[in-house]
């Protein structure tokens, strides 16, 4: 546990880099557990989305992983009803698919995000997730 009473599979890491801020609205942490360019052509971070924090939409030309592992939140693709994430959810997601997730209103998220097939390019990020759609969310 750490000192929030939260458990603690993988550390929490920095607040999100200068690089990535553009792209977040709320407070979120991001820990590098694999970094890209190794061997293994993906990534793994733990990110941490305090309540209200959620990403922009954005596209993963290789694909991505999200193995979710405390708290609640959401995830949703364009065109679609944003679904529900609780601890022990895994999310799959196909190359190029438009996307965004984040923290519920009340509650912190925490997943690790792995990023397949890196040689097909980096993150495409797009727009912010208007706070009119995200305040729909329950």
């Amino acid at each position: 546990m750490n000192d929030s009473g939260n458990p603690v599979i993988f550390p929490r890491g920095p607040e999100l880099s200068d690089a990535l801020r553009p792209y977040f609205i709320g407070e979120g942490y991001l820990s590098s557990l694999i970094p890209g360019g190794t061997e293994y052509n993906c990534s793994i971070s733990n990110v941490t989305f305090e309540p209200g924090c959620r990403n922009n939409w954005h596209k993963h030309p290789g694909g991505q992983i999200l193995l979710v592992t405390y708290g609640r939140g959401w995830y949703q693709e364009e065109g679609g009803p944003a679904q529900e994430l609780h601890a022990g959810d895994v999310v799959t997601i196909p190359s190029g698919i438009k996307h965004w997730h984040g923290a519920a209103k009340d509650n912190r998220l925490i997943h690790l995000a792995v990023s397949t097939n890196l040689n097909l390019g980096p993150v495409e990020w797009l727009e912010p997730v208007t706070d009119q759609e995200y305040e729909k969310l329950k």
